[in-house]
């Protein structure tokens, strides 16, 4: 080089043979913007692919990724690591009642929640739709990860604020530890998921550790859900029917369906052995339209073949009722199987009659403008503001079976019943008893002036060419 750092000529002898300099200058600025821009561009391109564009936080892959690292980190240390899996409880209900703008809303804030609930070097990733993943590290004991559950449990408590709501959610929440529960990331997910259902099929809201045992009772819940998708086609739907009955004359006044299936193992199955998972699958919709559909046909059937016409109650699970075309549904049923409107009575819990108020008593307007007889199952048992009962078009409440149960020996439970059936009277509403099974509670009903009941005092739920038997003995 002629030139040093300074500029000045390093090279003296040469001086007399240069005839002069020719300085080359370029301005690179433009590049340097290029570059610096690509180089955003590539940075914003590698946070696309590794974070959910909803809520900002890791996504599948970085997830994964830094699983694998952790795993890897507890190998060499001896530590452990835990994997926290959670699902929100009934998501869908929120995108299906306030839209998919509602369900986004909320599904950043549960993020930035549990943000709150974890140290700096944990991990939080969203695996899509409203599952969420966290990675706890350095872990020697359960307390920690314990502390976590709960303190997850208790930020999703609060309620949201959304679009001018007020929503409460909750979350199941399973957990899997390393090097216990597997030594390997997809192993160690599979253990989370499997406790997290555990607890969907508890009751939700909880946390729960995976045990080597759920194991079992996922692969029997499965094999469980493929047969409950072919039961239908395959004819092993039933519908039982159980009398309900006048206490003071022992006349017939009306009966409830009730949907069994007849496994080809397992026998007759109840309602609680598979309803959980009929909901769970969304196989609850066609179920439950055909057990009505199958209610309808019977009765009209009973009534054309000159039995007094008295109406069937059904239970209608709540993701049925809340279906756009409930009504237009009941309707074109009533109309094939030539019913009369007013034979028909559809039972709805008192959760539901809380929920979504403005669109139960659209529904319930609806029903009753056709003739269709409503009533509250397992009054008692819930929280329903009465002043709001009396809008809805209700004909009848039936009292919780738990509240029968002990209402012989339980002065508590005594008094509760009592005051449903004076309420009933007070509101012209029937009042019905459910589960009735001792003499005693039937006197003691009698007493306090409870006129209809259905229990195994009486009858159980029985096929309807038995029950058409029952009929025949009944007239």
């Amino acid at each position: 080089s002629w030139l040093n750092m300074e500029g000045q000529l390093t090279d003296l002898r040469h001086l007399a043979s240069v005839q002069g300099l020719v300085l080359n200058c370029r301005d690179i600025t433009d590049r340097v913007k290029a570059e610096t821009r690509l180089r955003e561009n590539q940075d914003r391109l590698k946070h696309l692919a590794h974070h959910d564009p909803l809520t900002n936080l890791p996504n599948r892959t970085l997830f994964k990724e830094r699983l694998n690292q952790a795993l890897a980190k507890a190998r060499r240390s001896g530590e452990q690591v835990a994997i926290v899996f959670l699902d929100l409880d009934r998501f869908k209900k929120v995108n299906d009642s306030l839209g998919h703008e509602a369900g986004d809303h909320l599904l950043k804030d549960v993020a930035s929640r549990l943000r709150t609930c974890i140290r700096q070097s944990d991990t939080v990733a969203r695996l899509g739709g409203d599952e969420f993943v966290l990675i706890l590290e350095d872990i020697d004991q359960p307390g920690p990860v314990i502390a976590v559950a709960k303190k997850i449990l208790g930020a999703l408590a609060q309620p949201f604020a959304i679009n001018g709501y007020e929503l409460y959610v909750t979350t199941s929440i399973g957990i899997s530890l390393f090097p216990s529960d597997g030594d390997e990331a997809t192993g160690l997910m599979k253990c989370a998921d499997v406790a997290m259902y555990r607890v969907k099929q508890q009751g939700r809201n909880n946390y729960q550790f995976y045990q080597p045992d759920m194991n079992a009772r996922a692969r029997e819940m499965l094999l469980m859900e493929g047969a409950l998708r072919k039961a239908l086609d395959h004819n092993e739907l039933d519908v039982f029917y159980q009398p309900q009955l006048d206490l003071a004359t022992g006349r017939l006044l009306g009966m409830e369906a009730m949907l069994r299936w007849i496994h080809p193992e397992q026998g007759i199955l109840c309602p609680r052995d598979f309803l959980a998972l009929a909901e769970e699958t969304g196989l609850i919709e066609p179920y439950g339209y055909w057990a009505i559909q199958e209610a309808c046909r019977q009765n009209k059937e009973w009534q054309d073949q000159g039995y007094t016409p008295v109406p069937v109650a059904i239970n209608i699970s709540q993701r049925l009722f809340h279906k756009a075309n409930l009504v237009s549904r009941i309707r074109d049923i009533l109309e094939q199987t030539g019913l009369a409107p007013q034979y028909l009575e559809l039972e709805i819990t008192e959760g539901m009659v809380m929920d979504d108020v403005n669109r139960m008593q659209s529904t319930m307007q609806q029903l009753d403008d056709m003739g269709v007889k409503l009533t509250l199952d397992d009054f008692g048992s819930g929280y329903s503001c009465l002043r709001q009962l009396t809008h809805y078009p209700i004909t009848k409440l039936k009292i919780d079976q738990n509240f029968i149960k002990d209402v012989a020996i339980s002065p508590q439970d005594a008094t509760i019943t009592a005051t449903i059936i004076a309420l009933g009277r007070g509101m012209k509403l029937e009042v019905i008893a459910e589960g009735v099974e001792t003499p005693e509670q039937l006197r003691f009903l009698r007493e306090h002036q409870c006129r209809q009941a259905q229990g195994f005092l009486f009858c159980h739920p029985l096929p309807p060419e038995q029950l058409t038997k029952f009929l025949d003995k009944n007239a």
